[in-house]
């Protein structure tokens, strides 16, 4: 781990933004972290782990892989919104697209102490398993989102390891994809070639949201993917990418964008090249649903985003630490689960600006109903949540060598935990992710 010169004030306060640790100055900084990197130098060097234990109801960071993305950013405004209702403390990092530093971020952030819980939302899963390793020394909670290794489970490291969740990407993408397809046809009476912009090579994420896209076009034999290129999630290169295949493929008549950034990056292509998005060419994207997505829908820009909805994601990332910090144990049922996402298009885009968008000081969550702790009986997830089934949303993947299924899982599976657990959060969700703010504003 590169250590800064934590006698310089720009060394640390490169270190206080890169960490967004508010109310934190500059003495209280260099003091934590000299005796954090002391602490993990030493264990370094006699080969021991670099543990700190966390305080039983220490702050809750959310370490998120790029600044770059708008999806991050207003998901960190969420846990931070979130935190505030709880009444509890809050930190970020950025890992700058980078897993390596993250993982770094990590270890200065546990042993700094007084960390409670983590919600990882990494640029890649390879950083997975040596801190879910490093969570169960500090008896520090981990709540994992999309990015993982495939067919490594919570089961698979520590009680400390709660939560794993993510959309159901594969049935997301295939909607917008057959929306894609049935508005192009409608439009035109015919097929044609589509382009492509993936996400980032290899991520499960990515490879969810292409075999969902291309199962869409088995019911659609007069469209082809005419060529893919990665965008990377995010908008610069998508439209580096979305401009390369327009150069390829003039006679495209639609694009696939595997997020709400990359393709906004399409979008902004289309420009440079004369060309209007809704009218000269149809675009769809297989996530997020951010307010600028939200926007260029209002626009006529934008076909469809699958909406997961990221201040959605921070409150229920959010509440799910804030409850096992407090005692709440989960079923097996509970470990990994999708949360739905719902597919946005000018049909109901104004019902989410007018909620998520254009709601002043007004939070689009009663927060503190999310959780199980403040609320035994009544608690409502306000989206509906499924246990995820690891067949399903890891299909043609191979298992690695000697892989066998938790046993933990697979109880629950057969005796009947898991559909009771479905069937439980179906009837506690009663606040609509798509209906009005259930705080009243004044």
């Amino acid at each position: 781990m590169r250590v800064s010169d934590l006698t310089s004030k720009k060394a640390i306060d490169r270190q206080l933004d890169r960490l967004d640790t508010y109310g934190v100055s500059r003495r209280d900084f260099a003091r934590l972290a000299t005796t954090g990197i002391a602490i993990g130098a030493a264990a370094r060097a006699l080969g021991l782990p670099t543990a700190a234990i966390a305080a039983p109801n220490g702050k809750i960071a959310y370490m998120y892989f790029s600044s770059r993305l708008q999806y991050c950013l207003t998901v960190k405004k969420s846990v931070e919104d979130t935190t505030a209702a709880l009444k509890i403390g809050v930190t970020s990092a950025d890992a700058e697209l980078n897993s390596e530093h993250e993982f770094d971020q990590y270890e200065q952030l546990a042993a700094a102490g007084g960390l409670g819980g983590v919600i990882l939302n990494a640029p890649d899963g390879s950083n997975i398993k040596r801190i879910a390793g490093l969570a169960e020394q500090n008896k520090t909670w981990i709540a994992n989102v999309w990015a993982t290794e495939p067919w490594f489970t919570p089961f698979d490291a520590s009680e400390y390891y709660t939560y794993y969740a993510d959309p159901d990407d594969y049935h997301a993408s295939y909607e917008v994809t057959t929306k894609l397809l049935t508005e192009i046809k409608k439009k035109t009476g015919k097929g044609g070639k589509i382009i492509g912009l993936t996400g980032i090579p290899g991520f499960i994420t990515d490879k969810l949201r292409t075999r969902g896209r291309n199962d869409a076009f088995k019911a659609f034999p007069e469209f082809s993917i005419a060529d893919d290129l990665p965008g990377n999630f995010n908008m610069e290169d998508g439209n580096k990418a979305a401009t390369d295949l327009l150069t390829r493929h003039p006679d495209a008549v639609g694009i696939y964008a595997a997020n709400d950034e990359e393709a906004a990056g399409a979008i902004a292509a289309l420009r440079t090249e004369g060309m209007k998005a809704g009218d000269d060419m149809l675009i769809v994207s297989a996530g997020d649903g951010n307010p600028e997505a939200a926007a260029a829908i209002k626009r006529g820009e934008l076909v469809a985003t699958a909406a997961n909805v990221p201040q959605f994601m921070g409150a229920m990332m959010t509440t799910r630490l804030y409850d096992v910090m407090n005692g709440w144990s989960p079923r097996a049922s509970e470990r990994m689960m999708h949360w739905g996402s719902k597919m946005m298009t000018i049909e109901n885009v104004d019902t989410y600006l007018a909620r998520y968008v254009n709601n002043g000081s007004v939070a689009p969550f009663d927060y503190r109903l999310m959780s199980k702790v403040l609320h035994p009986q009544d608690w409502d997830p306000q989206d509906l949540m499924t246990p995820l089934d690891m067949d399903v949303e890891w299909q043609g993947i191979p298992k690695p060598a000697n892989w066998k299924y938790p046993k933990a899982y697979m109880d629950a599976k057969q005796n009947g935990e898991m559909q009771a657990v479905a069937e439980e959060y179906k009837s506690h969700y009663k606040i609509d992710m798509f209906g009005p703010s259930p705080v009243k504003s004044g």
